[in-house]
């Protein structure tokens, strides 16, 4: 029997504009990107592709130097267009121009009792040359997973509390199969267990509430309910010297087409959401996809910004660019690139904010659907210590003080605080609720780094 989790902290950011549960399925966009940012924790991108070169979906693009098994491979077939690279010829992305039919590289196909007695490191040598490893995160870090290591436990979030976060059960749906025997592949891989952490008060998807082998646990409460290092910490959490692996249900499914199909298939269901969007909505496509097409003559206006991800944690990509690796949302808010005077201490009807000197409206009608552009309503001061970064991270740790011991660099100081159960998503409300307006999650993923290189 899993745990049932209800948690009192947090702040749930509520945005018009959510994708209504209708799947589209559109013409295939002409280019797709993989991009080494998406990944923490490669030391150097060995390219083994040049343009030119003709690609299948799984054929590798580029491994790690340190971890030259582990492969990032190609999301669709297609020719290489671009090999892009920056100062110091710095990988910066890879481009392919798409065929208009997705061909596979052919791996090992399984039966469920041969899976059972696969050993171990051939169900690793599967994946990673699929490219579907890159899909486990190992925490602490947040880094692409050690294929030498054995974790305490596997985690999978089954639900979303982001702000114009998807709905997991349009997402996933039908996905039943596949999902049971990318779990038994994962069961395989720890010496723990395989957690399916699930929301209490939501309706859940078949997908995970009918999933065998696994510990079920249900949280309650508001974002960031649906983070996978808040959900670690309340069942079971890391210490120094623990090794857990977290990996999104796409990723678990990905593991269960490779083993029963024998092939890499990169096809997901994106979310195009948020108040700038005429027909937000879902539609079917690859990893690395141009989001061109999905946006054209779909905008309220040209003056937006359009994000790979949700407006928490995501990244700008511009009304050209490509989605995330890890990415099945993509958010386009009003650009906030305007001076209010006094603006931050004004209170009004429209403003969202936790703070109730600020957004008090916001209070009286908290299930309100708002519109929130990128103005950050405020310049950078000083270090303000309120307690207020406590309100919003229902985890036993101190974020002021975790934050401040990184910018000291104390490693010490930031073992003793917990940086080893965060990473930058688990404190991007910080980041929200910030008078200081500090980039808290570029100043978490410095401290992280520092400390996994001391």
């Amino acid at each position: 029997m899993g745990k049932f989790i209800k948690l009192k902290k947090g702040f749930t950011i509520n945005l018009a504009g959510k994708a209504a549960p209708k799947v589209v399925e559109p013409e295939q966009p002409e280019t797709f990107v993989i991009k080494p940012a998406d990944f923490h924790g490669i030391y150097l991108p060995k390219v083994v592709i040049k343009e030119g070169d003709s690609v299948k979906a799984g054929t590798a693009l580029f491994h790690d130097k340190k971890h030259e098994n582990i492969l990032f491979t190609s999301p669709v077939s297609g020719e290489i267009v671009e090999v892009k690279r920056g100062e110091k010829r710095k990988l910066l992305e890879i481009k392919i121009l798409a065929d208009k039919k997705v061909e596979f590289e052919l791996f090992p196909k399984f039966s469920v009792s041969d899976i059972a007695n696969l050993p171990v490191q051939e169900i690793k040598n599967q994946i990673l040359k699929s490219g579907i490893w890159p899909s486990i995160v190992q925490r602490p870090y947040g880094v692409v997973a050690d294929p030498t290591t054995t974790p305490k436990a596997i985690h999978i979030s089954a639900f979303d509390t982001h702000p114009l976060a998807p709905d997991y059960n349009v997402l996933f749906k039908g996905q039943d199969q596949a999902f049971q025997v990318g779990v038994d592949v994962l069961k395989k891989l720890t010496s723990g267990a395989v957690h399916v952490n699930t929301h209490s008060t939501s309706e859940v998807s078949t997908v995970f509430s009918q999933v065998k082998g696994v510990e079920v646990n249900k949280f309650s409460g508001q974002h960031p309910a649906g983070c996978v290092g808040v959900q670690i910490h309340h069942i079971d959490p890391i210490n120094k010297g623990d090794v857990v692996w977290t990996i999104t249900p796409l990723g678990v499914i990905q593991i269960g087409k490779l083993f029963s199909q024998g092939i890499y298939d990169a096809s997901k269901l994106v979310a195009i959401a948020g108040s700038e969007v005429k027909n937000p909505q879902y539609y079917k496509t690859y990893t690395g996809a141009s989001v061109k097409k999905f946006l054209e003559n779909n905008l309220n206006n040209d003056h937006v910004r359009v994000i790979s991800g949700n407006p928490l944690t995501g990244t700008a990509i511009g009304k050209d660019g490509h989605l995330g690796f890890f990415d099945q949302q993509v958010s386009v808010i009003p650009e906030g690139d305007y001076y209010e005077f006094v603006g931050w201490i004004t209170p009004g009807a429209r403003k969202l904010s936790f703070h109730r000197s600020i957004g008090l409206f916001s209070f009286l009608s908290p299930n309100k659907e708002r519109v929130v552009d990128t103005n950050t309503h405020g310049e950078p001061r000083a270090f303000v210590q309120t307690g207020i970064f406590e309100q919003v991270t229902p985890m036993d740790i101190l974020p002021t003080h975790l934050l401040k011991s990184i910018l000291a660099e104390d490693i010490d100081e930031m073992e003793a605080l917990g940086i080893y159960e965060v990473i930058e998503e688990d404190l991007a409300l910080c980041e929200f609720v910030d008078v200081s307006k500090h980039k808290v999650q570029e100043i978490l993923r410095e401290g992280l780094d520092l400390v996994q290189n001391s």
